[in-house]
């Protein structure tokens, strides 16, 4: 069908819409048919979509429903290389040029000899890139990550391996996909993995995240499951918020259940193997009934991966007798590059390397710690039509290099330590470059002098504000008067301040809209809800170079910042009123 649409050879066939079957089968068909198969998030803007299919000069979009079409339609002039759009999951309400339903796509290739598809697949090498996965740079544009069939085929089947995957004539193992698949860890766990081992893929809906995907869980009963975070964590607090509420016998069971289930596991972890009787006995009463109750009851492998998790959160799902395994890598590497694995498994380590893949610690310091960086036939090909970003991902030894701090420990577990880059990785694994948003924020309102974006392994984002004020010339010390321009803008609001000391203390009603309505003016142009700023806080003292924000050239350190006003920060997360 893509042949009749006229594909060329290694054009991108977009894909915009949720997890289906339809996804994997438009997303196959590319690759069969020699273009490239290039995922875009459901959350993206007509403007974010625009860039991924102008870079990758798609000649074909698939999307879900109308609402996916509109942003299609609004740039579809601007598309040169677009033949043809098809539209899976409804109707189309009217006839267009070039818009087909997914029965007409497919009834397309009625026409087409299969040798014709034949040749193509014959004239593909392993070394050809098949996929696109693009991923955000710290500034601005995403990035193309070139993936070859070698990549996919040999991380797939690696990684299975590795974990010890069933092939499906031995037993077959179950997934649920719900992850957006324009993210390489969906793609692996979804498609390639699956494909390779046999195992069966179930859909969730496309509400999962917002709660449905327990229910889904408990339908498929899966074998293999990886979490996000974010996902680990609202289990989490649904389970404390349900356990709260119980009697106070089931309390105190629970609670007994929780301390044996945490020490056995402990000293399981460090190579004690015994199974003492009071484990035996909590795992009948206790964690037998949580594994139904989340659908993990036959999942013998739980993964995370993808942001941050927090050592709690481990814990408390270690206390119930659910090991939750941490893996690492990045699009750059096809997905994973260290696994946890049951009988090699440190909490809050991301586990050892997967076999055939290399770690190399770059420029370590006293601790061990340095940059982490990988080498293996999973390391990506390059960034489309990025030859500098390449080379500055790549080395001249071939060691790419992930801008993530980290060290391995005395038995070669691997753990990550903090970030080089200032990407901020949600809770749910969204990658967000601040600089961006905090430089749109400054634009929309002119009296910010200074705004820092927080919300790593968070939520949601918030942001840190200063105002524009006199400055001691002979010091460098920021004060507490406003500057002329900051307060003619004042004025205009029909405020009278003049000190940033004046604006906080009355929380001034006319400051504080401007500022709302300029931050929510930049969250309309958000390429993705978690994209959005939730929260703000006003500071009282802009930074500077005295006070240790500021490097010598004026650059964020970040770092300092999120020290220095750490209890602000802190209060924009425990506050009762989570923004919806």
């Amino acid at each position: 069908s893509c042949f009749q649409l006229g594909l060329e050879r290694f054009h991108g066939v977009c894909i915009l819409g949720f997890n289906s079957a339809e996804w994997f089968i438009a997303d196959i068909g590319a690759i069969l048919a020699g273009g490239l198969a290039v995922g875009i998030y459901t959350t993206s803007s007509p403007e974010a979509c625009h860039y991924i299919a102008e870079n990758c000069s798609a000649n074909i979009i698939v999307v879900e429903n109308h609402k996916q079409l509109q942003k299609i339609l609004e740039i579809e002039h601007k598309l040169p290389h677009l033949k043809a759009i098809i539209m899976y999951g409804e109707e189309p309400k009217e006839k267009r040029p070039n818009l087909y339903s997914w029965e007409e796509f497919i009834n397309l290739s009625d026409h087409v000899p299969d040798s014709n598809l034949l040749d193509i697949v014959e004239s593909q090498k392993p070394n050809q890139c098949c996929t696109l996965i693009y991923t955000s740079g710290t500034t601005g544009q995403p990035k193309g990550v070139m993936l070859s069939h070698d990549n996919l085929t040999w991380t797939a089947a690696a990684a299975g391996s590795f974990i010890q995957l069933s092939e499906a004539m031995d037993k077959q193992e179950l997934v649920v996909s719900y992850l957006p698949l324009s993210h390489i860890a969906a793609q692996m766990i979804d498609i390639w993995l699956p494909l390779t081992f046999g195992a069966q893929v179930f859909f969730a809906q496309p509400d999962a995240l917002k709660g449905t995907l327990v229910d889904t869980l408990r339908e498929v009963r899966p074998t293999s499951f990886l979490g996000v975070p974010r996902v680990w964590e609202k289990m989490e607090e649904k389970m404390k918020y349900v356990g709260a509420k119980s009697s106070a016998l089931k309390r105190r069971v629970a609670s007994w259940a929780k301390e044996v289930g945490l020490q056995t596991n402990l000293k399981q972890m460090n190579g004690n193997t015994q199974v003492p009787v009071n484990f035996r006995l909590a795992r009948r009463l206790v964690y037998k009934k949580v594994r139904k109750a989340l659908g993990l009851d036959r999942c013998t492998r739980c993964y995370t991966g993808a942001a941050p998790i927090t050592r709690e959160t481990l814990e408390f799902f270690l206390s119930l007798n659910i090991p939750v395994y941490e893996l690492y890598g990045m699009s750059e590497c096809s997905g994973p590059h260290t696994i946890s694995l049951p009988h090699a498994f440190k909490l809050t380590s991301c586990g050892k390397e997967i076999t055939g893949c290399r770690t190399l610690i770059h420029n370590p310091d006293a601790e061990g710690n340095g940059e982490i960086c990988f080498s293996g036939r999973h390391i990506f090909m390059g960034y489309l039509n990025m030859e500098a970003k390449t080379k500055e991902a790549i080395d001249k030894d071939g060691w790419l290099h992930s801008g993530d701090l980290g060290k391995h420990d005395k038995d070669g577990f691997l753990y990550i330590t903090g970030r080089i880059k200032e990407l901020i990785i949600t809770a749910g694994g969204e990658n967000i470059p601040p600089v961006p948003i905090e430089d749109a924020v400054k634009e929309a309102v002119p009296i910010i002098s200074n705004a820092m974006l927080v919300g790593d392994k968070a939520k949601f984002l918030a942001m840190l504000l200063t105002l524009k004020c006199q400055v001691n010339e002979e010091s460098g010390e920021p004060g507490d008067d406003l500057t002329p321009e900051a307060i003619e803008y004042c004025h205009k609001l029909g405020s009278k301040a003049t000190k940033i000391s004046e604006i906080i203390r009355s929380k001034d009603q006319a400051i504080y809209t401007a500022i709302q309505k300029g931050i929510s003016a930049v969250n309309e142009r958000a390429v993705s809800n978690a994209q959005k700023v939730q929260k703000w806080a006003l500071l009282e003292k802009d930074f500077s170079i005295l006070g240790g924000e500021l490097g010598p050239t004026m650059k964020l350190k970040r770092a300092v910042v999120a020290q220095k006003y750490k209890d602000q920060i802190d209060r924009f997360y425990t506050d009762a009123e989570t923004p919806t």
